[in-house]
Parts: C-alpha cells; sequence; structure tokens
C-alpha cells in the first residue's frame, strides 16, 4: 500500500451516509403526509433498484435531474400498477428532497474511523449529489466538520466517472494522484473514475458484489485501518 498517502477523498452517500435506510424512512414520512397508502416494502423493492438506473443514466448524462426525480418515482407506480396523478408525483418528488436530508443514519464505524483518519490525513467528499442537500446531509448527521474540501457534481458540471470532478477535486485540495486516496461504493462511478487518472481507490463493498480481484476491498469502514 501506498505510505505516502496525505489526502483521502470520500464519496458520501453509500460510503459514510446510509442512502438507503435514510431513504426508507423518508419515504414512509412523506406517504404518511401524503395520505398515500401503500405497502412500503413493496415500493422500495421496486424504486431501489429503478433508482440507480435512473442514477447511472444522469452520470452519463442521459437525464436531466428533473427527470430523474419524476420518473424513478413514476416507473415504480406504473410497475406496481398503482395510479398517482402527475401532480401528486411532483409534490411527492419535492416532499422527498425536501425532507431526505433530515436523516441522519451512518453506516457502522463512520465516526470512529473518521475520528482514527482525522489526526493523520486531511480528509475531503468527492459526491454527484446535489450540492444543497448534501451540505444538509453532512451538517444533520454530524460530520461536516471532518472534512477539508467538498466537491459535488453541480459545482464542477460534470460526475463521477468523469475525471474532471476526481482533478477539481484534487486541486481543490491541493493534492495529487500520488499522495491521495479514493474510497467509496460504487465500482463505476468511484473506484474505475478513480483509477482511470491514476488515484489509488478501495471498494467500500457492503452490498456484497462481484469485484474484479485485483481491487482493494473493504466489507466494514473500519477495515479501512488495515490500509491507511
Amino acid at each position: 500500500m501506498n505510505n505516502n498517502i496525505e489526502h483521502i477523498f470520500f464519496d458520501l452517500d453509500h460510503t459514510l451516509w446510509d442512502f438507503d435506510k435514510n431513504s426508507a424512512l423518508t419515504f414512509d414520512f412523506i406517504f404518511k403526509k401524503n395520505n398515500l397508502q401503500l405497502s412500503l416494502p413493496e415500493f422500495l423493492s421496486v424504486y431501489e433498484p429503478l433508482n440507480l438506473q435512473y442514477w447511472k443514466l444522469y452520470r452519463e448524462e442521459k437525464v436531466s435531474k428533473e427527470h430523474l426525480r419524476f420518473y424513478r418515482l413514476k416507473d415504480t407506480f406504473d410497475t406496481l400498477n398503482i395510479e398517482v396523478e402527475a401532480e401528486v408525483i411532483n409534490k411527492l418528488s419535492e416532499d422527498y428532497i425536501d425532507n431526505l436530508s433530515n436523516q441522519n443514519h451512518l453506516f457502522d464505524g463512520t465516526f470512529e474511523i473518521l475520528d482514527y483518519l482525522k489526526p493523520k490525513y486531511q480528509l475531503h467528499i468527492i459526491t454527484n449529489g446535489f450540492e444543497a442537500v448534501q451540505y444538509h446531509k453532512m451538517k444533520k448527521s454530524n460530520i461536516f466538520h471532518f472534512f477539508e474540501t467538498i466537491t459535488n457534481s453541480e459545482m464542477v458540471g460534470v460526475k463521477k466517472p468523469n475525471p474532471k470532478i476526481f482533478n477539481h477535486a484534487l486541486d481543490l485540495a491541493n493534492a495529487t494522484t500520488k499522495n491521495s486516496i479514493m474510497i467509496g461504493d460504487n465500482y463505476e462511478a468511484d473506484i474505475l473514475g478513480a483509477l482511470n487518472i491514476g488515484l489509488d481507490a478501495i471498494c467500500f463493498n457492503y452490498h456484497k458484489e462481484t469485484i474484479a480481484p485485483d481491487i482493494k476491498i473493504i466489507n466494514h469502514l473500519l477495515d479501512l485501518k488495515k490500509y491507511l
């Protein structure tokens, strides 16, 4: 392992901030708020894979933010054969964004690993999420103070795995590929995106996907202590 590391770049959603848990709690809240009666587990079983598909399209610049926010819900309701008017879907979409960042569940070991790393390294965030939402998430979950810089896709105009967002983050942090490492859960966006510009990477494989054997993998955040 490169022991010249000075800068650690973290992804936020699905890496530190427990997106799936926080998202489920948000849907439970907004469905009740809007008097929508449906099975939350059934809804999530359809929504979660659809949402990942839409985020992939969004990363690839194939859909807009507005398209993603509307159609991930519409397609879910259509698949479940639940009739929901466009006006209601727009309201649910707004309520979801407004309330999602109020949740503050982090992955097990987040505070412990950040406390461990903070004295030794400069810590940073690179996220494809929306600027205002991501800032609020970090403040609400009490991890904002750990990080020197935060790079988001809206700021740069492109998303991971585009090299521009990684290079922007390195410039902002006054770091180089030689003295930095990327940690994230998404193989395509975080890991390949980093490796493609010569930035070392560790995959947080909490979802237990099959990852190429030459990739550094952790299954729990505290496993980072083996590398850093």
